[in-house]
């Protein structure tokens, strides 16, 4: 679909895009078949497609064989996407929100990939849900806003690196990313984007996702106050004294400065 065909379809049906839904559509062929070819799929691969839009990217998933389930919460451009790609068998279009979808449904995604140019305005909270997930996807490839995709990637010391890092971390290794220049998209945003590869790879044993959660989302509730008088508002002083001295972390440390792994040792000191 070209800028020009999806400039006429949504100008006759009266139709104007959101921001504040982060409505903003890749319309550049060249950047739709990289994110196909990053996902590495095969004939009758199960994708889930978040925010289709137009279906641009819909169409080429299915050209590659897969069998797409594409949430879009927008009625009106759900309904476009059923008259131009419904013909395809493998194709079904849900009328749905999918970030509640995610919530309220826990779907078992197990065999599933992800592909998608997520809505900006609901990104980071996708992508946690998807990583919360009890069986998740093996694999998403999705375009995001080119600092979420920094934050996601991060590693313990960069400015970047928070509670979007390990709650993305704890289930997906980051991958191949590459940028995507604004103007690929209908309408232009005033960022640039980057599309990412996350490998399924999950980091924290199931017995230890609680406290993890817990534990990583009080050290970053005051991002600039020690880690060590945080934690003691769910723990006990001297629990955290001795998990910390059988770490080797000071107790002035702050929650950007200690690394994934430091964190699963910690919820495994703090949970028993």
């Amino acid at each position: 679909m070209r800028l020009s065909e999806m400039r006429t379809l949504l100008e006759s049906e009266g139709i104007r895009l959101s921001r504040r839904l982060g409505q903003h559509f890749m319309h550049d062929a060249h950047q739709l078949d990289r994110m196909v070819t990053a996902a590495g799929l095969r004939e009758g691969t199960p994708v889930l497609e978040i925010g289709p839009g137009l279906g641009p990217l819909t169409e080429r998933l299915l050209a590659a064989g897969a069998r797409v389930r594409a949430i879009e919460k927008d009625a009106r451009l759900a309904r476009l996407l059923g008259e131009r790609l419904g013909h395809h068998a493998r194709l079904e279009v849900w009328v749905r929100d999918a970030l509640e979808y995610l919530q309220e449904e826990k779907p078992d995604l197990d065999a599933w990939c992800v592909v998608s140019n997520l809505p900006y305005s609901v990104a980071s909270p996708l992508l946690v849900e998807l990583a919360s997930l009890e069986r998740p996807p093996v694999r998403l490839v999705v375009t995001v806003q080119a600092e979420v995709a920094d934050r996601i990637a991060a590693r313990a010391g960069d400015p970047a690196y928070g509670l979007l890092t390990l709650l993305v971390q704890r289930t997906y290794q980051p991958g191949t990313r590459f940028r995507i220049p604004a103007t690929c998209f209908y309408p232009v945003p005033r960022v640039d984007s980057t599309c990412m590869v996350l490998e399924r790879c999950p980091k924290v044993p199931p017995e230890l996702r609680e406290v993890f959660d817990r534990l990583v989302r009080r050290a970053f509730s005051q991002r600039r106050k020690q880690m060590f008088k945080l934690l003691r508002a769910e723990w006990p002083e001297s629990k955290l004294a001795e998990a910390f001295d059988r770490l080797g972390l000071s107790r002035a440390v702050r929650g950007e400065a200690v690394s994934l792994e430091q964190y699963v040792e910690l919820a495994r000191a703090l949970q028993t």
